[in-house]
């Protein structure tokens, strides 16, 4: 099971979260109570494991503007967590080897979720970025093909209940583990990965499923 613990501010935090299992680092550059410069990414990204994913969040942002801002901060990943088109999608992953595309659940983006030119797909609430969980039935709009990223809402008490009803490739999750914006609780963030271990039924192995091997960078 992919684990990614997003809105990430601090080096503390990141080391944290690998340290307890997690397999995603995200940085939030869309304007947010949780965003960071590039430049205090590319700090951090630094001092993690190699193979640790690194993901920059970006809202609405131009490819080419992703693309630069990944080879500035370092990360290996770029989720677009926006209004972005297919088109847009595919000129990033041009120059990003893996790309998430974020969509909303109940959405037309989720009903197509197979068009977006990766097959990574995060399905979040209604409003996106929102922390609030959704009817996990509209999962089931999201058509074949993708490996869906559950996020919107989760915490150590719903995540296995997330896990078990969607059957996902990954989680996402930011605010559910923290004691403030932008700070991961420690303790939240190992109820949390003790969670997902608790129904995950297979390690995850990024070789078998995504379509790009960022260890191999």
């Amino acid at each position: 099971m992919f684990v990614k613990i997003c809105g990430v501010t601090t080096e503390e935090d990141a080391l944290l979260a690998v340290a307890l299992g997690a397999d995603a680092i995200g940085f939030v550059f869309a304007p947010s109570v949780r965003q960071i410069a590039a430049q205090k990414v590319y700090d951090i990204t630094r001092r993690l494991p190699p193979e640790i994913l690194t993901v920059g969040v970006f809202r609405d942002e131009l490819p080419q503007r992703v693309i630069e801002m990944v080879q500035a901060s370092g990360v290996k990943a770029a989720q677009l967590h926006g209004h972005e088109s297919p088109d847009d999608v595919l000129r990033v992953s041009q120059h990003v080897r893996t790309v998430i595309k974020a969509v909303s659940a109940g959405s037309l983006d989720s009903v197509h979720a197979n068009e977006f030119n990766t097959p990574l797909i995060l399905l979040d609430a209604p409003s996106p970025g929102s922390g609030s969980v959704f009817d996990w039935k509209l999962a089931g709009e999201v058509p074949e093909g993708v490996n869906i990223i559950l996020a919107g809402g989760l915490s150590p008490e719903n995540v296995a209940g997330g896990i078990e009803a969607v059957r996902p490739f990954g989680v996402d999750v930011s605010s559910g583990v923290e004691s403030a914006p932008g700070r991961k609780d420690p303790l939240l963030l190992k109820r949390f990965l003790e969670a997902v271990r608790s129904v995950s039924r297979s390690e995850y192995d990024p070789g078998d499923v995504l379509a790009y091997d960022w260890m191999d960078e």
